[in-house]
């Protein structure tokens, strides 16, 4: 090839592509999502609702930088010939490809491509045949003697941009073969016999689609497919600020209501609508303190940001340029007229899945072409100006969309034929209420639900809030008329024709919400919130709780459905739950057949569900086995919780057999199965293999020395499991020596619950020799066991050389003074440890004391609980000595010992040093009035206390005015107080409240 011509080439390239880059938000498409193949939503959903059912966030998917898009992913496979990236309408592919080969052309990426063919679908809509050696020369018009490439000479790149915007659909099941390249054949069995690889065999070919139109290319010939991502937050941020670049304010208020409205929020992760919805709102708010208080509310709905975004449009009151010269006036009649023909020619082309128009389709709708250069069209519709023609496009989908339904809500209201029936040749249709159910019918009807937001803002219209908005631009007075209820019946007919809520009957609920219609709607959040879903679940409802998964906030940390599913209900709610990321179906007396329809979801390649939670329903061993074929192939699920059902032992070996292939579960809660020593066996040869589990839940499961033996095992081989409960499980000091030896080599479990077993004294040197050789255990529970004092001198004397452990429960241990003075001295010179748990442990005033003389030198505790600790006077006296100096300690438990008001008297002392601690614990304690009286003065001067109980009543609290230094309370209030406090002294809580000032930040509870 001749030099100077290809210098010549990437000149053009650089011009032609890098015009606007430099104004957009691009560093998203440096990276692409690595998809496996078209999910089963991306074939047969609309751009729109694709994105609401998976509110904006795409699959865990791996990423690929652009520059690496046609390389090998390792060094045994080699560069992919056919790459498909997909992405919603307004999503930014154009861009992409513009990015890409003003990169290569400056010579940033890819070098080892020598040649660059980018071609879009609307240029080879205007060719009906081509040649391929025909072809490159329309992308490369400086070469004369296209063979070489053509012949693979050199690596070369054919890129074809929009694939959905091809006039012809791709058939390749009945592509007729040319190898040769010189030959004319229509061009979509051209682009099949390039996909297919009998012509250009040796260049590289990346198409770029919508998800839809993308099925077209068997996934056989796809070699790798990616996807664009939406905005992430700090993304949308920063292209409202480039949007508003002189007023920062703006763009602040923008996005602030962009969050407010979670629907909204998630649509304009799409950079397309993003910009319409912002352009829409920046418009309201400039103007809204002109308005009418009804007419100052925000837009929220799709109907009233369009309705903005045309009004705008309208008056050519674009927010990034002054005012026009002609009067509001002149330009919406000016306008009116382009309006009604685009909104025809965008209503049929609609029908007809046509998104590019060319000069002979303006010309047949009667679109005068010298009104497209008006404000109005030109952000409305774009132009392209090409070799062979020149096209034109609407700015994006829901443009036109808007715009066929304001062309057929306003044919519909004279109209004698069927409008969907372009040459008129139909049954009569009488009346607006007619025309509207036709509509709706149609969506019903259409296979690849493209009429879906169409009809959404044909219900939007009917708003009376858009209606007012629009009246006197686009739509007359008071022209909705009484079509609004009746086109609200037609809508509820859909929600209650089908027993399994599909994705129309959440549309329909979509285009009720539109025309403000929002009972039912409202009526099944208030039961999500107040948990009295139970028994309400008819179809209609079943509709809306489908809608409000994707909008309600209440579903936005975790979707709850507990207590309220049957059986059928699930069914019908089956495909909405798909994109659930957190979900709790707790306590639905779920049995096999549920757990068989919820393993179908959770393989299902759309699944997006991450927390799973099926606790306290009645499922068997042969739920299990559904959940762990579906484990098999799911790609999502992290967390899945099984507690208390009756999977038994057969439930946990098919569970611990899809552990062996799983790589993507991270918990698993088998708490209460009755999985016994068996199934224990099988999760730990699981374990053996499994390297992504880090947490694993076996309480109450009767577990024993055995299955404690099998755990063991596996955790000398398995160092990704972090934490193990092992709680209620009969193990004896035979099975606990058996763990603690394990954990002389394990390095990766962090937290270990032994509680609630029978691990005796024996058992405390075995402990003691893992304390002193594991160095990552974190957090170790050994409460309610048997270990006494020689158990516990044994841990101790390991805490003082262990240098990992943080926290230590030894509750309820019949542990006495000794262990504890023998912990006392580990705590002298241990610096990890931070959380100590002595309760109900009889370690009297002696224990106490020496515990009070380790805490004068640590200097890491924080949290001591010595609840029912036979703690008295002499104790309390050492205690407040430590807490003096004392400067780690923040929580400090002394419930239910006998402190008396001497001791309350000590602990007050001190407390008007002490500057840790936060929290502190008294109640119970025979405090008496002269020892509360105490504890509140020394109050007056500590300002880090935070928390504070002094009675064993709970039920009130007492918040201190701002640092008023007398009390704000009236007798009054405190006898109010008195007579909601169950079990109180009548008069403890008036006295200690008008004894000293109360400090603002401290919470009492009597």
């Amino acid at each position: 090839m001749e030099e100077p011509r290809v210098q010549k080439h990437l000149e053009s390239l650089q011009s032609s592509c890098g015009n606007g880059l430099e104004t957009g938000a691009l560093q998203r498409l440096t990276n692409l999502l690595l998809v496996e193949g078209l999910t089963d939503i991306q074939q047969k959903e609309h751009d729109i609702l694709q994105v609401e059912t998976t509110k904006g966030l795409p699959s865990v998917s791996k990423s690929i930088p652009l520059e690496k898009l046609f390389l090998p992913l390792s060094k045994v496979s080699i560069p992919p010939r056919i790459c498909v990236t997909i992405g919603v309408a307004g999503i930014g592919k154009s861009t992409l490809v513009k990015l890409f080969v003003c990169s290569w052309a400056k010579g940033e990426i890819n070098r080892d491509i020598m040649f660059v063919l980018p071609l879009t679908f609307r240029e080879l809509n205007t060719y009906e045949k081509l040649s391929a050696e025909r072809l490159i020369c329309s992308a490369f018009p400086h070469i004369t003697e296209p063979g070489g490439i053509a012949a693979g000479a050199a690596r070369t790149l054919l890129i074809l941009d929009g694939l959905d915007e091809f006039k012809t659909p791709l058939d390749f099941s009945n592509t007729v073969v040319c190898t040769d390249p010189k030959k004319e054949i229509q061009v979509d069995n051209l682009i099949t016999n390039i996909i297919r690889g009998n012509l250009l065999q040796e260049a590289s070919v990346w198409v770029t689609s919508r998800p839809a139109a993308a099925r077209q290319i068997p996934g056989g010939l796809v070699d790798r497919m990616t996807e664009i991502r939406g905005f992430g937050a700090a993304e949308m941020k920063d292209f409202l600020e480039q949007m508003f670049p002189d007023n920062r304010d703006l763009s602040s208020q923008v996005l602030q209501h962009i969050r407010a409205n979670r629907s909204l929020h998630v649509l304009c992760t799409i950079p397309g609508f993003c910009w319409i919805s912002g352009s829409s709102i920046a418009y309201f708010l400039k103007r809204s303190g002109d308005q009418s208080q009804e007419a100052t509310v925000v837009p929220r709905t799709l109907s009233e940001i369009f309705s903005y975004y045309f009004k705008m449009a309208l008056s050519g009151e674009w927010l990034e340029k002054p005012r026009e010269a002609l009067r509001i006036e002149q330009a919406v009649n000016t306008s009116k007229k382009l309006v009604g023909s685009l909104g025809r020619l965008a209503f049929y082309g609609l029908l007809r899945r046509k998104h590019v128009f060319y000069e002979q389709d303006m010309k047949a709708y009667g679109i005068d072409l010298s009104l497209l250069h008006s404000c109005l069209s030109t952000r409305l519709l774009l132009k392209e100006d090409m070799q062979a023609s020149t096209a034109y496009y609407f700015s994006h989908l829901t443009t036109q969309e808007f715009l066929a339904a304001l062309y057929y809500y306003t044919a519909a209201k004279r109209a004698i034929f069927d409008l969907f029936t372009e040459s008129g040749v139909s049954w009569p249709k009488l009346g607006f209420l007619s025309h509207f159910r036709s509509a709706v019918q149609r969506a019903l009807q259409a296979e690849d639900r493209q009429l879906d937001i169409f009809i959404r803002f044909l219900s939007g219209l009917l708003s009376p809030r858009v209606n007012r908005l629009l009246a006197g631009w686009l739509l007359a007075k008071d022209e909705q008329g009484g079509f609004r209820s009746q086109a609200i019946g037609v809508l509820q007919g859909c929600l209650n024709a089908d027993h399994a809520v599909s994705w129309r009957a959440v549309n329909a609920m979509r285009c009720l919400q539109e025309m403000q219609h929002t009972d039912t709607a409202e009526a099944v959040e208030e039961a999500m919130r107040s948990g009295s879903l139970a028994g309400m679940l008819t179809p209609m409802n079943c509709s809306a709780l489908a809608y409000l998964l994707q909008v309600s906030d209440v579903c936005l940390e975790e979707t709850n459905l507990s207590s309220c599913l049957t059986y059928n209900v699930c069914k019908s709610l089956l495909s909405q739950l798909l994109f659930c990321h957190s979900l709790r179906l707790d306590n639905n007396q779920f049995k096999d057949d549920v757990m068989e329809l919820l393993g179908s979801v959770l393989s299902g390649k759309d699944c997006q569900i991450q927390r799973l939670s099926l606790a306290e329903n009645q499922i068997s061993n042969k739920g299990a086995k559904a959940l762990a074929r579906s484990l098999l192939v799911n790609r999502s699920l992290m967390v899945l919780d099984l507690r208390s059902n009756s999977i038994g032992p057969t439930g946990a070996k098919a569970l611990a057999d899809a552990l062996k292939k799983n790589q993507i579960l991270l918990s698993l809660n088998l708490q209460k199965n009755g999985i016994g020593a068996q199934g224990t066996r099988q999760m730990a040869e699981a374990l053996k293999q499994n390297c992504s589990l880090r947490e694993l839940i076996l309480s109450s499961n009767s577990v024993g020395d055995n299955g404690s033996i099998a755990l063991a095992e596996a955790l000398r081989v398995n160092h990704s499991l972090q934490s193990l409960d092992l709680q209620s499980n009969s193990i004896s000091s035979a099975g606990v020596t058996a763990l603690t030896a394990a954990l002389c080599s394990n390095k990766g479990l962090l937290s270990l619950n032994l509680r609630e077993n029978s691990i005796s004294k024996e058992g405390g040197p075995a402990i003691a020799r893992a304390l002193r050789s594991n160095s990552t255990l974190r957090k170790l529970d050994l409460a309610a066991n048997l270990l006494h004092d020689d158990g516990g001198k044994a841990i101790a004397s390991a805490i003082g050389e262990n240098r990992a452990l943080t926290s230590l429960h030894l509750q309820w241990n019949f542990i006495q003074a000794k262990a504890a003075t023998a912990l006392a001295q580990a705590l002298q010179s241990n610096s990890s440890l931070a959380s100590l748990d002595l309760q109900e442990n009889a370690i009297g005033d002696e224990g106490m004391a020496a515990l009070s003389a380790a805490l004068k030198v640590n200097t890491t505790l924080a949290d001591l609980h010595l609840q029912v600790a036979s703690v008295g006077v002499a104790g309390a006296q050492a205690l407040a000595e430590a807490l003096m100096v004392n400067k780690s300690l923040q929580i400090l438990d002394l419930r239910g010992n006998s402190l008396g008001p001497a001791g309350a008297k000590a602990v007050a002392n001190a407390l008007k040093v002490n500057r840790s601690l936060r929290w502190l614990n008294l109640q119970e304690n025979s405090l008496g009035m002269d020892g509360a009286i105490c504890i509140a003065t020394a109050l007056k001067g500590n300002h880090g206390l935070t928390y504070v109980k002094l009675s064993h009543s709970s039920s009130s609290e007492l918040l201190g005015s701002s640092g008023s230094s007398s009390c704000s309370c009236t007798p009054q209030e405190a006898g109010e107080k008195d007579r909601r406090t169950e079990g109180s002294n009548p008069s403890l809580e008036q006295q200690l409240r008008c004894a000293a000032p109360v400090p603002r930040q401290c919470r009492w509870l009597y």
